[in-house]
This record gives C-alpha cells, structure tokens and sequence, in this order.
C-alpha cells in the first residue's frame, strides 16, 4: 500500500507542475473542468494537486522515505510525466468527458 501512495504521490506532484506554469504565465490549458479552462481554474487544479499529494506523503511517513520509497514516487513522477508529454503531443488531446 505504501508503494500506490508514493507512487500517486508523485504523479499528482508532476501533475501539478504544467497546470501551475500554464495558469501563472497567463495561458488556457486542459483540466478536468474544461478543454481550454482559464489560467486561474489551472492555478487551482494544479495547488490542489500539490495539496492532495502532500497529504499523502504526510500520511506515508514522508520524512522517513527509504531509497524505495523515493523510487516509487519517481516512478509515479516518471509515468506522469511520459504519458502527459505523449498526450499533449496530440494537438486533437482531449479529455474523454470534454465535447467539443
């Protein structure tokens, strides 16, 4: 169980980068809210990530990670991160609940 929570850990942290980024330069992007939902949505989408993964690491005993705690979280990070970029990389992306 330790092993999903680092792991969802890191993926919500890396989730969180590009909504944040995005929202603070100003520019529309995809949340779960909408296909180009306003930079301030993605602001909140991106900290809410940040807040929920924080918690979990909280409730993991965060400050005592082993080597294998911390591998979990860059592997939740990694697949996060490898599977955002093949994504976006589709400019059609979009969410399987956006209409357009």
């Amino acid at each position: 169980m330790l092993t999903i929570a680092c792991m969802i850990t890191g993926a919500l942290f890396f989730n969180a980068v590009p909504h944040i980024v995005k929202g603070i330069c100003g520019e529309a992007h995809m949340s779960p809210f909408g296909r180009q939902s306003a930079p301030w949505i993605n602001v909140l989408w991106g900290w809410f990530n940040l807040i929920i993964g924080a918690t979990l690491a909280i409730y993991s005993g965060f400050p005592e990670w082993t080597l294998c705690q911390w591998v979990d979280f860059s592997i939740g990070g990694i697949i996060t991160s490898l599977g955002l970029a093949i994504f976006w990389a589709n400019p059609e992306a979009k969410l399987p609940w956006h209409k357009d």
